[in-house]
């Protein structure tokens, strides 16, 4: 019981799997926040290709 006792506390496994999942969690985080800043910014530029093709000379 004593050697099971011993190998328990020492094992780490489960606090490596943790910290991987942290480091994914965040990885995730910045690639969404990324793509939505992306997209917006994709969004306006076609928006203003858009305008820009169906009203070349700026007229109004």
């Amino acid at each position: 019981m004593k050697n099971l006792l011993k190998r328990f506390k020492s094992d780490e496994s489960g606090a490596t799997a943790i910290e991987y999942g942290l480091i994914a969690a965040l990885i995730g985080v910045a690639i969404v926040t990324g793509a939505g800043l992306l997209g917006t910014e994709l969004g306006d530029r076609f928006t203003n290709i858009a305008d820009t093709i169906k009203n070349p000379k700026g007229e109004q």
